[in-house]
């Protein structure tokens, strides 16, 4: 350990200031980069979420040493954990009936709440580099991890359909993209009040990596017996 922030691992008024300033720089590492693409929990987000777990984990720490309460010092602490998963959840979207985001944002904020839980309990060089490595991972491997999704030439197509000859519309439109259809599997079935047979099935596609995924679904979506289509 560095013995550069030894003096601040104690419980005292400067260390606890220390470890708040140092959520503050951490927490906006993390969520400078989340604001510059305009997510909806960006900077000062990630910042409250930081602060708010170091403040929980130095309460734990003043009812154990200052009223001297017999506590387990991290209880507290714990529950951060398990609570980020609620505003990690508001994070996340589903588009257009076909895509999640969020999940990086969702992720990076869980990350930013322990990286704060790690700096009240004085855990500085972790915490430090938890959040450069965040940092490093929102901010560089997008590319490179939507490289490795575009060289993914496999696909999978929810649509629920009525009508059993609206397949050979969908196969047809599969065709215009030139996306080659290699597998189905029918989830559920069922019947409307007005006697329509309404299917649900998996179709899987092979396809080119030129071929435009979205106006593909948006095709699909305008056929009037679809009425949902998710890409898996």
């Amino acid at each position: 350990m560095l013995s550069f922030f030894d003096p601040y691992r104690n419980f005292d008024m400067i260390s606890v200031i220390v470890k708040l300033a140092l959520c503050f720089v951490c927490g906006g590492i993390i969520g400078l980069e989340r604001s510059q693409k305009r997510r909806p929990a960006g900077l000062r987000t990630h910042i409250l979420i930081c602060i708010g777990a170091a403040i929980t984990t130095l309460t734990g720490h003043y009812v154990y040493l200052c009223l001297g309460l017999p506590t387990d010092v991290q209880r507290i602490g714990s529950q951060v954990i398990s609570g980020l998963g609620f505003i990690g959840a508001g994070s996340i979207l589903v588009t257009n009936k076909r895509s999640v985001k969020g999940l990086t944002t969702a992720a990076g904020l869980w990350t930013s709440g322990i990286i704060g839980l790690a700096i009240g309990a004085g855990f500085f060089e972790g915490a430090i580099a938890a959040a450069i490595i965040v940092f490093l991972v929102e901010a560089l491997l997008l590319g490179f991890e939507m490289r490795l999704i575009n060289q993914s030439r496999n696909i999978s197509v929810k649509i629920t359909y009525a009508k059993n000859s609206t397949v050979d519309i969908i196969l047809r439109i599969f065709n215009e993209f030139s996306a080659t259809f290699t597998d189905f599997k029918l989830l559920g079935q069922h019947e409307e009040p007005d006697g329509t047979m309404v299917f649900t099935g998996v179709f899987t596609l092979r396809y080119n990596s030129k071929v435009d995924i979205d106006n593909m679904i948006d095709r699909l979506d305008s056929v009037p017996y679809i009425s949902e289509t998710r890409i898996l």
